[in-house]
């Protein structure tokens, strides 16, 4: 980001009838980040100090309101952009929630979609608690339960949440989860021996056998947190300083802070630096600022419209919008990359020489382009971006034609100034004149000829100015008394055939730019078709790494309940992953690609004039060679 932000602004107001309401100054602010983000939220009771863990990742002492009373000061969400400590070229995003459970609103549905939000938006979630991890701060973490009720996976009609949703779909959405235990006044033990924080935290998450209401009530959350983030991290902290000086504890110095705290602050906020990643959207395609922006208007839009948040239909959403968004930034990038060599070269000496100028702007606009896309699955904002720099083409054909056709035009009139002026002397019409004023044509069209840099319209234009003074030279023909009718004849004759082979050769001319042209289309296919390939082949890599993270997630959660007895919630898991394992399988599967490649081919067929017939030939061509 250009600017860092010096102070949070509010990025979601939840207004005191609890409606959600994104704000623009924030979104203004997103929009011009282009960089990838690393977004960690913080979700918790109110008053329970997450701003003073938020302000210590921002690397300030101030900044998130802390409060000093009971009252929760966070509305809302709050939003915090600045530089990445650790990631250069990202920005960090840091989310301060509202505190749940907070008494004076008394609205549990709006502290759920406020977590929710949380969930959805965040690459990192911190949930911050007081206490120990006991049943009762599990209870507090109904939010958890709740989410597969507040949020879909999949949009209706493509099969929409069903009972029992396959909790994978989930892992590709969700973030990673620190848990942040306040006032922590344990000792880390555990049967007699000494323990690490998340062993704490996974015992604290064991299930309890049985089936009985009690035994469910108490696994719920625990298999809610299990299955939703099995990427779980834990930090305790102890109280920072003595209950006198607690409401200011953003004013205090590090001296007069407990040693041990800050030692535990220093360590939550390296591993936070270190270990949370960009946020991405399913195909670990990363999310921008502009995209955050985004992505938060139509979870909110959706919420305040009644309607359960859908993750896939807000992905789609945000496709539409950064696929046109790509368009218009590949063609700037051509037109930029153009700018830079067109004043210099046009007109070019040759068709070729031009249709290169042109391949490699496309070349830098296209790899903009798929550096940006994601989901065009029927290939139609790539189509459009193609005819798009098919338009520009024409446009440079005219530009360069009109170019040279100037330059040439006034070549000529400088060249056939001289010989004007005898013309209008009448220094022909003499007896031997013909002879003399073919002569200084002559000499003028060798001189137009060694003049360089005329481009390709330069014996078109040669040729219309020559027949443009054939009048002319009738005129001098028939005047000529030296010549006898029959010479006259035969000169008159002998010009004309020259002049219709001066016409066959602009014609043949002509004809072998249009093929050049028309070859030049197969060549921006072959183009688009490569770097789709390669986008594809980088796609198809992040899919099964995605599905490889998932799939050693599942494995763990189920070596776990294995060993817990839980031989039932191991077998459902069983399915889940074999399901994984299919979708690997169609995804290393050649037609994974060819399906793609072969949409592009119908679209160019579309979108490329004269190119109809040649797209199935070159895919099948190229299918054969990678596969």
């Amino acid at each position: 980001m250009a600017v860092p932000m010096l102070a949070p602004i509010c990025l979601i107001e939840n207004s005191p009838t609890g409606e959600l309401r994104v704000q623009q100054e924030a979104l203004q602010v997103l929009a011009e980040i282009s960089q990838p983000v690393v977004v960690v939220a913080i979700a918790g009771l109110y008053r329970t100090g997450k701003s003073y863990l938020m302000n210590k990742l921002a690397g300030q002492r101030t900044g998130f309101s802390l409060g000093a009373t009971v009252q929760s000061h966070t509305k809302g969400i709050w939003m915090w952009c600045l530089p990445h400590p650790y990631r250069a070229g990202h920005t960090l995003v840091l989310l301060d929630t509202e505190g749940l459970g907070d008494v004076e609103k008394g609205d549990t549905k709006n502290d759920t979609w406020i977590f929710a939000l949380a969930v959805l938006l965040s690459s990192t979630l911190v949930y911050n608690s007081m206490g120990t991890i006991s049943q009762q701060a599990m209870d507090q973490l109904h939010y958890v339960t709740e989410l597969t009720e507040h949020i879909k996976v999949k949009a209706a009609g493509e099969g929409g949440r069903q009972e029992g949703e396959d909790s994978a779909e989930f892992l590709r959405f969700f973030p990673a989860f620190v848990w942040a235990v306040r006032d922590f006044t344990l000792q880390l033990e555990l049967d007699g021996r000494e323990i690490t924080e998340d062993e704490y935290l996974e015992n604290g998450l064991k299930l309890k056998p049985g089936s009985s209401q009690r035994a469910q009530l108490y696994n719920l959350p625990r298999e809610c947190i299990r299955q939703f983030f099995p990427a779980r991290k834990c930090f305790v902290f102890i109280q920072p300083a003595g209950r006198r000086d607690l409401p200011r504890l953003e004013e205090l110095q590090e001296d007069e802070l407990e040693p041990e705290f800050s030692e535990q602050v220093a360590r939550f906020c390296h591993h936070i630096w270190e270990t949370s990643k960009p946020k991405t959207i399913p195909g670990g395609h990363v999310v921008t600022g502009a995209m955050l922006g985004n992505l938060a208007m139509t979870y909110v839009d959706t919420i305040r419209s009644g309607a359960v948040p859908c993750m896939e239909s807000a992905v789609l959403a945000l496709a539409q919008i950064e696929n046109s968004a790509a368009v218009g930034e590949a063609v700037a990038v051509y037109e930029e990359q153009l700018a830079r060599q067109v004043v210099v070269l046009l007109p070019t000496e040759s068709v070729p020489e031009l249709l290169e100028l042109h391949a490699q702007c496309e070349r830098e606009a296209l790899r903009a382009f798929m550096a940006r896309t994601f989901k065009d699955d029927d290939r139609s904002f790539q189509g459009e971006l193609m005819h798009r720099l098919e338009e520009q083409k024409q446009e440079l054909y005219r530009r360069n034609e009109l170019a040279s056709s100037d330059r040439c035009t006034a070549i000529l009139l400088e060249l056939s100034d001289e010989m004007e002026d005898q013309i209008g002397q009448r220094v022909y019409l003499v007896p031997g004149g013909y002879q003399h004023f073919q002569n200084d044509r002559q000499q003028m069209v060798e001189r137009y000829r060694q003049v360089p840099g005329k481009g390709i319209k330069a014996e078109e234009v040669l040729q219309e100015f020559l027949q443009s003074k054939e009048a002319v030279a009738q005129t001098i023909l028939q005047t000529d008394q030296a010549l006898t009718e029959k010479e006259k004849e035969t000169a008159a004759e002998r010009a004309r055939a020259e002049m219709a082979e001066r016409e066959q050769e602009v014609l043949k001319q002509k004809e072998a730019e249009l093929q050049q042209k028309l070859e030049d289309q197969d060549r921006s296919y072959q183009e688009n078709l490569r770097q789709l390939e390669e986008k594809l082949e980088d796609e198809r890599k992040k899919l099964l790494e995605e599905q490889g993270k998932m799939m050693d997630q599942k494995l763990k959660e189920q070596e776990a309940l294995l060993r817990e007895g839980f031989r039932e919630e191991a077998r459902r898991l069983e399915n889940e992953i074999r399901g994984l394992q299919q979708q690997n399988e169609e995804i290393q599967k050649p037609s994974w690609i060819q399906s793609a490649l072969g949409t592009l081919g119908d679209v160019a067929s579309l979108v490329l004039p004269g190119f109809v017939g040649k797209a199935a030939g070159v895919v099948t061509n190229l299918v054969r060679r990678l596969f």
